[in-house]
């Protein structure tokens, strides 16, 4: 790579400079490069400029499939679940177990609770918890008055600030304490509303304090929401009868329930095998976040904290199989939100709203949740069955095809081979030379 001079004022620049500066000094092929991040432009030049707008720099659009997986029975209604993911049999997996609990009673889905938080992060040197404590008891109904204006509309909604906290942390850090502070934001999922609440909290704090008679020194560090929400949960769940369990794997009902029951025993206890069971929940659950215009990075690590909260990384995913009956459920923290950010701002997000027949936070979170529990329902189903491969590869086959630059007759004669064979990279790459007459390379 050659060496490349800082740039000052990028930001400041037009696309099309922006994109003359880029491609002039890190693209192999300019004009090819140029026609590449055209070709990925929207047609409408109204709706490109809402695209250029989302964030700072952009050069070009970036895609990823938008499928639908049908027939999820959620709470007695039917339900075609957007997501948007590149990985090939995600989708499948999930129409797949909708429409196998489908005829099994389908999914049960409940909201356990909405509480999301944040926190004021301060130190206070040269005062003692107990004083610190006492000062808040004596002023915390001024930080409320303080917010009184943010909250206002939140309130009408029946949402707001549920309540606030001192903690002593100073155990952790010298002289560290925080302001926690619970909340409500309703349909939204609340990241600005919240921040705004903590910044007045914070500066009210600071003013109450240098203006006391405690002396020390205050200092906030930080005021900010907090991502892990593990008071704002979800359950989604399914049971039927073991004799039900079972449709044409090859292993007895018994077997296969207590199989599934073992698998995600051993997600619960080995850290190496429950990273990859929770990665493949959230194969669903993020195609479903990104579709719908949320925040996955958010989803992802607060799943991931909720999955260590017992001091060891587990499965999110439970599964019993006792008196006759299996039942598998997920318990899930979710911060998702229907109203604000790119919900109402993005054509393909505003599209995926209106599939779920425009959903509230509540019947958002059971969707979410519901996908994650199809997902990893099929992929252990498959773990414990016929291996992952099987079909994971098959979806892949395509994929495989499209980087060998195959034509549609050989694809269609490639796929019909596979039919009844498991797919490999290797086995492809022996079909494909054999079918355009040319010899495989040792």
């Amino acid at each position: 790579m050659k060496e490349v001079q800082p740039i000052k004022g990028f930001s400041k620049l037009d696309k099309e400079s922006k994109i003359k500066w880029l491609l002039e000094n890190y693209a192999n092929n300019p004009d090819e490069a140029l026609n590449m991040l055209k070709g990925y432009w929207h047609s409408s030049e109204e709706a490109q400029k809402l695209h250029d707008e989302f964030i700072e720099n952009t050069i070009s659009n970036y895609y990823l499939p938008f499928g639908v997986a049908p027939n999820f029975k959620i709470n007695g209604s039917m339900y075609t679940i957007p997501m948007a993911i590149e990985e090939s049999s995600v989708v499948a997996a999930a129409a797949k177990a909708a429409n196998f609990w489908m005829d099994r009673g389908g999914f049960k889905a409940q909201v356990l609770s909405m509480v999301k938080m944040g926190h004021v992060h301060f130190t206070w040197e040269g005062v003692s918890a107990n004083e610190i404590s006492k000062f808040f008891s004596d002023n915390e109904e001024k930080l409320w008055t303080a917010t009184e204006s943010l909250t206002q509309n939140m309130r009408i909604r029946g949402g707001g600030i549920l309540g606030m906290e001192l903690r002593d942390k100073s155990d952790l850090e010298p002289s560290y304490f925080q302001l926690e502070v619970k909340f409500d934001t309703r349909d939204s999922m609340g990241a600005n509303f919240i921040n705004s609440c903590l910044e007045t909290i914070a500066k009210e704090w600071k003013l109450l304090g240098q203006s006391s008679n405690l002396g020390g020194e205050i200092n906030i560090i930080m005021s900010i929401l907090s991502n892990f929400t593990p008071e704002c949960v979800v359950r989604a769940e399914v049971e039927c009868a073991i004799d039900e369990i079972n449709e044409g794997s090859g292993i007895e009902n018994i077997e296969f329930a207590e199989k599934f029951v073992r698998a995600l025993r051993i997600a619960d206890v080995e850290p190496y095998r429950a990273v990859t069971h929770n990665k493949g929940i959230m194969n669903g659950v993020d195609a479903v976040i990104i579709a719908t215009g949320n925040d996955f990075r958010a989803t992802e690590a607060c799943a991931h904290a909720y999955a260590s909260k017992s001091g060891s990384y587990k499965s999110l995913t439970h599964a019993t199989a006792d008196d006759g009956k299996f039942k598998f459920w997920i318990d899930l923290p979710l911060s998702v939100g229907t109203v604000g950010g790119i919900t109402t701002l993005h054509p393909m997000v505003k599209f995926a709203h209106e599939l779920l027949g425009n959903p509230n936070a509540e019947e958002l979170m059971k969707i979410v949740a519901v996908a994650g529990l199809a997902q990893n329902f099929s992929a252990v189903r498959s773990l414990i069955t016929s291996g992952i491969q099987k079909g994971h590869m098959k979806m892949h086959l395509l994929n495989i095809l499209n980087q060998l630059e195959a034509t549609d007759s050989e694809k269609e004669q490639i796929i019909e081979y596979f039919k009844d064979k498991v797919v490999s990279f290797s086995a492809t790459i022996e079909v494909f030379t054999k079918i355009r007459g040319l010899v495989a390379k040792n």
